[in-house]
C-alpha cells in the first residue's frame, strides 16, 4: 500500500528508530517505564519520553494529512475529451461554426449552472483537433473549470486559437489519442467522456468499431456529434452518417449523439450536448442515441470509399 508521504516506509523517512533523548527516553525499547517506577507508582507510569514520543506521532501523522491531499487528484464530477474533425472535408467556414459552437457553449451562463451543481463543482476539459491518423493535436491542454470565470477564460483561449486543417479522417486514432489523454489529466473524474466530431466515416488507420470497444471497456463514454450540412454527391460522402455514429463510433454507459444537419444547429446543438455530458443525465428521447436499425451500418464503409478511389486513380 502506497503511504502518501511519498517514501515507501513511513517509519524510514527519517530512520527506523527515533531518539528523543540521549538518556533513553525516546520512542524505542530503551523508552519503556521500568519495574521500580510502576512500583513506586502503585500504576503504569508514563514517562516523559512516552509523552514526547507520542507528539511526535501525533506531528507525523499531521503531516502525512497534510502532505497526502497534495499528492492526491483533485475530484471531479467530469474528465471531457473535445475532439474535433479538421480535415479537408469540412469547409473552412464549417469548421468556425464548429468552433464558435463551444466558445459560444463555455459561455453560455445554463453550462456554467450545469458545471457548479454537480458534487465536486468542477469538471476537466480539453480540445483537441484531429484529421488523418498522424494528425492530432491539442489546441487546449487540460483545465480545470469550477465556475463561470474560468468557463469564459477556456472559450476565450479557445477562440484566439488559429484552426489547423489537415488531409483524411482516422476517428480511429483519434479516438486512441484521445483515450490516451485521461492518464495526464492530473485529476479523478467521476466519469470519463469523450466527445467526437466530424462529417465523414473512418478512411485512414485502424478500423473504428475495434477501438470504440476497447475504450469503452475501459469504462469511458463516447458520445458523437456527426455533421451532416451536405448532400451526399460527393465521393466519400454518406448519407446515413449518424446511423454510422450510432453503430460504429459511439459507445458505453448514456452514450448519445446529435445529428447537426444545418448551419442554423451548431449552436443549440454544441451547447445541448455539452449540458448533457456535464450533467451526465439519461439522454432524452428526441435525441438520437445507440440503438439497433434494421440493417447494422457498415463499419469499413469508408475504407472501402478510400480503396475504390486508390483503385480508380492508380489502376493496377
Amino acid at each position: 500500500m502506497e503511504n502518501l508521504t511519498g517514501f515507501r516506509d513511513p517509519l524510514s523517512w527519517r530512520g527506523r528508530t527515533h531518539s528523543v533523548t540521549a538518556d533513553g527516553s525516546g520512542c524505542g525499547a530503551q523508552g519503556s517505564p521500568t519495574r521500580s517506577q510502576t512500583r513506586a507508582s502503585g500504576k503504569l507510569a508514563a514517562p516523559a519520553g512516552w509523552r514526547v514520543c507520542a507528539a511526535w506521532a501525533s506531528l507525523t501523522f499531521a503531516a502525512w494529512g497534510l502532505l497526502g491531499p497534495a499528492r492526491a487528484q483533485s475530484a471531479t464530477d467530469l474528465e471531457l475529451v473535445i475532439a474535433v474533425d479538421v480535415s479537408l472535408s469540412m469547409d473552412l467556414d464549417e469548421q468556425h461554426l464548429q468552433r464558435d459552437g463551444y466558445v459560444a457553449a463555455f459561455r453560455d451562463p445554463e453550462v456554467h449552472k450545469a458545471i457548479t451543481s454537480g458534487p465536486n463543482g468542477r469538471v476537466a476539459v480539453t480540445y483537441v483537433e484531429w484529421a488523418g491518423p498522424l494528425t492530432q493535436q491539442v489546441v487546449l491542454p487540460w483545465t480545470t473549470i469550477d465556475g463561470a470565470a474560468a468557463a469564459r477564460a477556456f472559450a476565450d483561449r479557445l477562440e484566439a486559437t488559429p484552426i489547423s486543417r489537415a488531409r483524411m479522417t482516422s476517428i480511429s486514432a483519434a479516438l486512441q489519442f484521445s483515450g490516451s489523454l485521461f492518464e495526464s489529466s492530473g485529476v479523478r473524474g467521476i466519469r470519463r467522456v469523450i466527445d467526437v466530431s466530424g462529417d465523414g466515416p473512418n478512411n485512414a488507420g485502424v478500423p473504428v468499431a475495434g477501438v470504440r470497444d476497447a475504450l469503452v471497456a475501459q469504462g469511458l463514454v463516447i458520445n458523437g456529434l456527426p455533421i451532416m450540412l451536405k448532400m451526399a454527391t460527393g465521393f466519400f460522402d454518406l448519407a446515413d452518417l449518424d446511423r454510422y455514429y450510432s453503430d460504429c463510433v459511439i459507445g458505453g454507459t448514456g452514450a448519445f449523439m446529435i445529428p447537426i444537419k444545418d448551419k442554423s444547429e451548431f449552436l443549440a446543438a454544441t451547447r445541448r450536448k455539452l449540458l448533457l455530458e456535464i450533467a451526465g443525465h439519461e439522454t432524452p428521447a428526441r435525441i438520437i442515441r445507440v440503438q439497433a436499425p434494421e440493417e447494422a451500418s457498415d463499419c469499413l464503409i469508408g475504407e472501402r470509399q478510400w480503396r475504390r478511389y486508390m483503385d480508380g486513380r492508380f489502376p493496377n
